[in-house]
């Protein structure tokens, strides 16, 4: 799934969260797509570095093949390195960094707190996650779960990636048809 070429709004949000992993806690960083709620990166450490959140907006870039208009962040100091090493440029159109929106602003991250809110409820039920490589395993599946087979309430139903036009033919097995289409090369729908 990460050779399809979502069509994105060019707003990303970036956040990270604490998960729970052989009794220690980890970072998970989650870079989405603000229109189409596309969940374009994960990325898991063991600090909250400007490197570690670098790795999150590089997975992000390669996703999404093209830098953004906006990039919305928190407040935490890591995000500020990060961005200017992986978006900024003197030459126009340059990338716009928006942090520390509050909850209630106009522009604010409600849209990636949602996703920890919806990660959370899962992990509780796994009861954290039992090592760092089943943890990197484990949330790379979720985000797949999460574009390509969960439908998403603010989209009408829709899923991530139908909102991103990914035209996959997915039959009622969900997770057997994406793995079919991973090996047959498909991408966005037809054979290449």
């Amino acid at each position: 799934v990460d050779q399809l070429e979502p069509e994105l709004s060019k707003v990303w949000h970036a956040d990270e969260m604490k998960v729970k992993c052989d009794g220690k806690w980890l970072w998970l960083w989650n870079v989405m797509d603000k229109n189409t709620r596309y969940l374009l990166a994960t990325h898991i450490s063991e600090s909250r570095e400007a490197s570690d959140a670098r790795i999150a907006f590089i997975k992000a870039k390669k996703m999404a093949k093209e830098k953004p208009d906006v990039v919305i962040t928190d407040g935490l100091h890591s995000y500020i390195e990060a961005f200017k090493k992986e978006f900024w440029t003197l030459r126009n159109p340059r990338t716009q960094h928006i942090r520390k929106p509050r909850f209630i602003d106009k522009t604010n991250n409600n849209i990636v707190e949602r996703l920890h809110g919806t990660i959370r409820e899962g992990d509780k039920v796994m009861r954290g996650l039992k090592t760092e490589n089943t943890a990197k395993t484990m949330i790379e599946g979720y985000r797949a779960y999460y574009n390509f087979i969960r439908p998403h309430q603010a989209l009408n139903g829709k899923t991530p990636a139908q909102q991103a036009n990914v035209n996959l033919e997915l039959g009622k097995n969900r997770w057997l048809s994406i793995i079919k289409n991973a090996n047959n090369g498909k991408r966005n729908g037809s054979s290449t």
